[in-house]
C-alpha cells in the first residue's frame, strides 16, 4: 500500500480506540470504582499500543528491499607456473643454458635463488620482471624462446 493510505488507516484505527475508550466510562462501568475504570482504560491503551506497533513493523517490512545475495565467481583461472609458456621454452633448454640462464638474471638484479637450472617461482618472477622491463611477452613458447635467447647470446 502506499505510504499515505497507510498512515490514513492507522490514524483511523486510533481514532476510532480513542473514541471507544471515551465511551467505556460512560457505560455501565460507572458502578465501578476508579480502580477498576483505570484498569480498563490501561488494558485498552495496551491493545491501542499493540496495534500500532504490528502496523508500523508491517510497514517496515513492506519498505524493505528485499535482501539479495550476490556471489563473486573469479573471472580467471588460476594457471600454475609450470604450465606457462615460459616454462616450457625453459625446461627445452639444456641444464647449462638454463644455468646461464639464471646466472645472466642474477647479474642484471632480477634473480636472488640459487644457480640450479631449475624452473621454480624465483625463475619465473625474474623472467617475467626481465621481459617487462625489456618490453618482451611471454604469452607464447615462441616468444619465451626469444626472450632466453636474449639472455644466452
Amino acid at each position: 500500500m502506499l505510504l499515505s493510505v497507510m498512515t490514513a488507516k492507522r490514524n483511523l484505527i486510533a481514532a476510532v480506540t480513542a473514541a471507544s475508550i471515551a465511551a467505556v466510562p460512560a457505560a455501565p462501568a460507572l458502578a465501578w470504582g476508579e480502580k477498576e475504570q483505570g484498569f480498563v482504560a490501561g488494558v485498552a491503551t495496551a491493545v491501542i499500543v499493540d496495534e500500532i506497533l504490528k502496523q508500523s513493523r508491517k510497514a517496515r517490512e513492506a519498505r524493505r528491499a528485499p535482501e539479495v545475495v550476490y556471489v563473486e565467481r573469479p573471472t580467471h583461472t588460476t594457471t600454475s607456473i609450470y604450465a606457462t609458456p615460459a616454462a616450457r621454452a625453459f625446461q627445452n633448454y639444456s641444464l647449462s643454458e638454463r644455468k646461464a640462464i639464471q646466472r645472466n638474471l642474477r647479474a642484471w638484479g632480477y634473480y636472488r635463488g640459487g644457480i640450479d637450472g631449475a624452473f621454480g617461482p624465483g625463475t619465473y618472477n625474474a623472467i617475467t620482471a626481465y621481459a617487462r622491463d625489456e618490453g618482451a611477452s611471454l604469452s607464447t613458447t615462441g616468444s619465451a624462446y626469444g626472450v632466453y635467447d636474449g639472455l644466452l647470446f
